[in-house]
């Protein structure tokens, strides 16, 4: 690498940077949401999560930037167009938290629906069908639970398979939403179901939404919430967000900080993406295997017998209902938005459905159902 250092100006929270990038770099750390042009003075390389916008102001004083990364899966904090003209190459973590997210879903949708329903009753309609709705799909198809499919740019492409969102909203028992945010263009999704769409849902329907805020138009939701008591609400992302409306938490069934897909794997994998990136540019070597990064999970088996509940076992490895009595003690004081930033700047270490091992099980539709749930099985 030669005598000079390469600079690299990383979010704070982008975890596992000194393992992945080494003692060989200048690493400076700094709060994303309030990193400023100074900062990229003499910057090699920009590393930022979804609350810092990369736009013209924040590359002002950017006079030797070389690479510009964030460790999310979306994109609409990134003036992509203001880095084209400055020639500064850019690389995203697409499906670094996929399966986080997706497992979220499944911990929502066994916290609130009987299993019995679930898998033999119950309809989910998938809304964006990219790594997360994909993942997603995979899973519940795996565990044989009905999916309907949502996706017109993938539709305009000849794909098969989807079906409309009018249609999709009236016969799904639960509607997952997992679309970009795209304000313009022949697809937008910016208040893609507003309150049309939301008198259109089916009795009883369960709406969750880990994609994007402002998908859903939150005004027109807390109306119909009004209007429409038999319908329930799952919120991880919000508009306006850190400042969240206290009437909308008020009212929804499970409400979370955005963080669907903080698990430490998802974390660790956008990181792990953006280091392989980083040695593409500059022709360093690339990183560890991403497996070696990982701890053991604090919990990381379990002996059980066939007694027990896909329920519980999830709720072991993770119970959103923590996350939602979390943000709701940080509801209805001046500093609400500083407060929501600080649960997901010191959000606990939460692991994925893989690292839990659960041992004690013969086979059967039990262990079966854990398999395609995404635990790991030693059967007896």
């Amino acid at each position: 690498m030669g005598t000079n250092k390469l600079k690299i100006i990383a979010d704070e929270n982008i975890p596992g940077l000194e393992p992945m990038f080494g003692a060989d770099v200048d690493l400076v750390k700094v709060a994303g949401r309030t990193l400023s042009a100074e900062y990229l003075k003499g910057a090699d390389v920009l590393l930022v999560r979804s609350v810092t916008q990369v736009n013209d102001a924040l590359l002002a004083q950017a006079n030797q930037l070389k690479m510009v990364g964030t460790a999310t899966i979306g994109t609409d904090h990134i003036d992509q167009a203001s880095l084209d003209k400055r020639g500064i190459p850019f690389f995203s973590a697409p499906g670094c938290n996929a399966n986080a997210v997706a497992e979220y879903v499944l911990s929502v949708v066994f916290s609130l629906r009987e299993e019995e329903a679930l898998y033999n009753h119950l309809t989910v309609g998938i809304v964006g069908v990219g790594n997360v709705g994909g993942r997603l799909q995979q899973r519940l198809t795996a565990l044989g639970i009905k999916v309907l499919l949502n996706d017109p740019p993938r539709q305009a492409k000849g794909e098969q398979g989807f079906v409309s969102l009018q249609e999709l909203l009236s016969r799904a028992d639960i509607i997952c939403c997992h679309t970009p945010l795209i304000t313009d263009g022949d697809f937008p999704t910016y208040h893609l179901i507003a309150q049309e769409q939301l008198a259109a849902c089916k009795a009883g329907a369960l709406i969750i939404n880990a994609g994007r805020g402002s998908v859903i138009d939150n005004q027109a939701l807390l109306i119909a919430l009004d209007e429409r008591p038999d319908l329930q609400v799952v919120l991880d992302v919000w508009e306006h967000e850190p400042r969240l409306d206290e009437s909308l938490v008020n009212r929804v069934s499970i409400a979370t900080p955005h963080i669907a897909g903080y698990s430490l794997e998802g974390k660790l994998r956008g990181t792990h993406m953006l280091r392989s990136r980083f040695a593409d540019i500059f022709g360093e070597a690339p990183p560890a295997a991403f497996p070696s990064y990982l701890p053991k999970a604090a919990i990381h088996h379990v002996h059980v017998s066939d007694e027990v509940t896909a329920k519980a076992l999830i709720r072991l490895v993770y119970d959103p209902y923590c996350d939602d009595r979390a943000l709701r003690a940080s509801i209805g004081y001046q500093d609400q938005a500083t407060r929501f930033d600080r649960l997901r700047k010191h959000y606990p270490v939460r692991r994925e459905f893989e690292s839990l091992v659960i041992k004690g099980l013969a086979e059967s539709q039990l262990s079966n159902t854990l398999k395609n749930l995404g635990f790991t099985l030693e059967l007896a």
